[in-house]
């Protein structure tokens, strides 16, 4: 991540390091000795904090046997172990982001309101910076006003759109981005999809209609399915994760609206519980405010 998103990383998570880490401080400080009271007064800081229960479970399960194999006596010691397991359950592969070199497609999926639409332009910006030749396929095409809104993030990141009208099939806009994705000689295509829940068994059937479009028209292609969660949600942000995880094989996570929440620590829960890694995230409106996600900076702004 450059400085500056780092600082503005940093800046944004104070509330959710006042939250979390300050509590683990208090802890680390408040007890002696290494005993249940400890683990257990360790376990809800953790918890309390939106890392949730299962992530909680496995940090702590490490933390003991980690203790217990180093004869680790001073609980100040246990910080820095603490700190480390959550780094490492953190990290993406090394080959999370080969896609960006590869002929693409990325379906952005999650619910209305958790900033999509805003993704898929930053998205679009980063990769047309990279060099890559990008297509935008507004395939959201219920919500009143979320074409115009995408024109507006197209425009804004210099790539053109396949769009329909509002209230059309959703399979028929992807059948004419995959016809210009082939006849422009494109490199990455983003597609923007409807942000329903209510329904699962259509979503389900939606997905399905444009992936068959897809593997028909460009069978070698590679595939994304990102999803968009609104870090001020805390646990509502696991359970989208989980839902939309039900009804398309999910890949990555786009975390948005990390400036100024105190539910940073659901990032931990997420990537634990669901062996999603988060691939990108947001800290502001601008179209450079998305990066990818570094692990180290993230734990960094989270703790120090």
């Amino acid at each position: 991540m450059a400085n500056n998103f780092f600082a503005r990383l940093q800046e944004g998570l104070s509330k959710t390091r006042e939250n979390i880490a300050k509590g683990i401080d208090n802890v680390f400080n408040g007890f002696s000795s290494i005993d249940d009271d400890f683990y257990e007064e360790l376990e809800e800081t953790l918890i309390m904090g939106d890392i949730g229960i299962n992530a909680t479970s496995k940090i702590m399960d490490e933390l003991r046997r980690q203790v217990k194999e180093k004869r680790i006596k001073d609980p100040a010691e246990c910080k820095e172990l603490l700190i480390a397991d959550i780094r490492e359950q953190m990290k993406t592969d090394e080959n999370a982001y080969d896609f960006e070199d590869k002929k693409t497609v990325i379906f952005i999926i999650g619910v209305n309101g958790v900033g999509k639409t805003t993704s898929v332009g930053k998205l679009a910006a980063i990769y047309k910076n990279k060099g890559k030749k990008v297509l935008i396929a507004a395939a959201d095409t219920y919500r009143a006003a979320a074409t115009e809104q995408l024109k507006e993030w197209a425009d804004r990141a210099g790539t053109p759109i396949i769009a329909g009208k509002e209230g059309a099939d959703p399979a028929s806009v992807i059948y004419d981005a995959v016809g210009a994705f082939k006849a422009r000689g494109c490199d990455i295509l983003i597609v923007d999809t409807a942000g329903r829940l209510h329904n699962k068994k259509n979503l389900m059937e939606e997905l399905a209609k444009m992936n068959r479009i897809i593997d028909k028209e460009l069978s070698d292609i590679w595939r994304e399915n990102f999803i968009v969660l609104d870090g001020t949600t805390g646990q509502n942000a696991l359970n989208q994760a989980r839902e939309f995880g039900e009804a398309a094989s999910l890949t990555g996570i786009i975390l948005t609206k990390l400036d100024g929440t105190a539910k940073g620590g659901i990032a931990v829960a997420i990537v634990s519980e669901l062996n999603i890694p988060v691939k990108y995230i947001g800290v502001g409106e601008g179209i450079e405010d998305l990066e990818r996600f570094d692990s180290d900076e993230f734990v960094n702004a989270l703790f120090m």
